[in-house]
């Protein structure tokens, strides 16, 4: 529908719940015509107007809790969503909604909870499993994750969302070949598709296939949206094959891209280390740092940089701060302290000269 034609049917919805103020349908009507529009303030406005009328309304009761989701007011929401399941105790979306607050929230017991109990009510629903399986790859239960996304993938075996998360699960577990194939499914229903595109040059990589990942981030760099992703791929799949002046290359031209993303910078400064250029390495993670000031992995490689440089009290400085933004990383602070107890130990031994 064309933003004239939208526009005339709001204005239509209007005039009806003019004409009949009570009628719930009408406003149900113009709260999904603004949906469409992407207004979604105006959303909320039509579903609050309908519940000071019919505050037992359980589609508007449900519309509220979905808009606060998507605003990650989620105490908001899940207080919309009980309202909703006091008056309809036997739907099962409402189930499946409270259920994706808690695992917003982390709880894994509670989401389980909720969406088992969605289950019980609708077994035939995919996209419940789909969220199942989620939440223990969430939780790092990839066997049991891809169980579930089998299991969506019984019930609707063109399930986009099951074939990609779940050949992300299998590339975790280190399962290249099934999870290619899950990608390659994919891509003969949505050839458009980039990040899929992207996935397979992936995976095609650690399969050793060189020239197979190759074309397929040639052809990612060849569809339509952010080419960022794509550069990043192909470089880390070209250090893999060794071809380091390509993926130097490769960096660059994300940094070209995107100069305000600090991953090529960090990215292409690893390589610098790994290869002993450590004043080029240093000088990146400097930028990323300028990217992205509050890092606390980019001042741990430039501590490491510094470290390598033989510079130990700019190290520490590094290590300090990296400390300060993430106080209970525990393996930051164990670098930290090793490396303190080493410069302890050196100047009590008069190792290193006096500053």
């Amino acid at each position: 529908m064309d933003k004239i034609e939208l526009d005339k049917q709001i204005n239509d919805a209007i005039m009806e719940m003019a004409k009949d103020p009570q009628n719930a349908d009408g406003y149900h009507k113009l709260a999904e015509l603004y949906m469409q529009q992407e207004n979604y303030d105006k959303v909320m406005s039509v579903l609050e107007s309908l519940l000071a009328i019919h505050p037992d309304d359980i589609q508007a009761l449900v519309g509220m809790g979905t808009m606060w989701f998507y605003e990650k007011d989620f105490r908001k929401s899940l207080s919309y969503y009980n309202k909703a399941l006091e008056i309809n105790p036997k739907n099962f979306l409402i189930y499946f909604n409270i259920g994706n607050v808690f695992a917003e929230w982390k709880n894994f017991p509670k989401a389980l909870f909720y969406y088992n109990r969605a289950i019980d009510l609708n077994s035939t629903n995919p996209e419940i499993y789909n969220a199942i399986a989620l939440l223990y790859a969430d939780f790092e239960d990839y066997i049991e994750s891809k169980a579930y996304y089998e299991k969506a993938l019984s019930l609707d075996p063109e399930n986009i969302t099951a074939l990609v998360d779940m050949g992300n699960v299998c590339f975790k577990l280190y399962d290249y070949q099934t999870a290619l194939d899950l990608y390659k499914r994919v891509f003969v229903l949505n050839p458009d598709n980039k990040i899929v595109a992207i996935c397979i040059g992936n995976t095609l990589t650690l399969m050793k296939e060189r020239e197979q990942a190759y074309s397929w981030f040639e052809k990612a760099l060849t569809m339509e949206g952010d080419n960022y992703k794509a550069y990043i791929c192909y470089a880390i799949a070209l250090s893999e094959f060794k071809e380091y002046n390509m993926a130097e290359e490769m960096y660059k031209r994300a940094m070209n891209l995107n100069p305000k993303e600090k991953s090529a910078y960090v990215l292409l400064a690893n390589l610098y280390t790994n290869y002993n250029h450590i004043d080029l390495a240093m000088n990146l993670y400097k930028e990323a740092l300028r990217v992205k000031p509050n890092d606390a992995e980019t001042y741990m490689l430039l501590g490491n940089a510094h470290y390598l440089d033989g510079d130990i009290e700019k190290a520490i400085a590094s290590y300090r701060s990296s400390i300060s933004i993430e106080p209970e990383n525990d393996e930051f602070k164990l670098v930290y302290t090793q490396v303190l107890e080493e410069y302890i130990d050196k100047k009590r031994n008069g190792e290193l000269e006096k500053a």
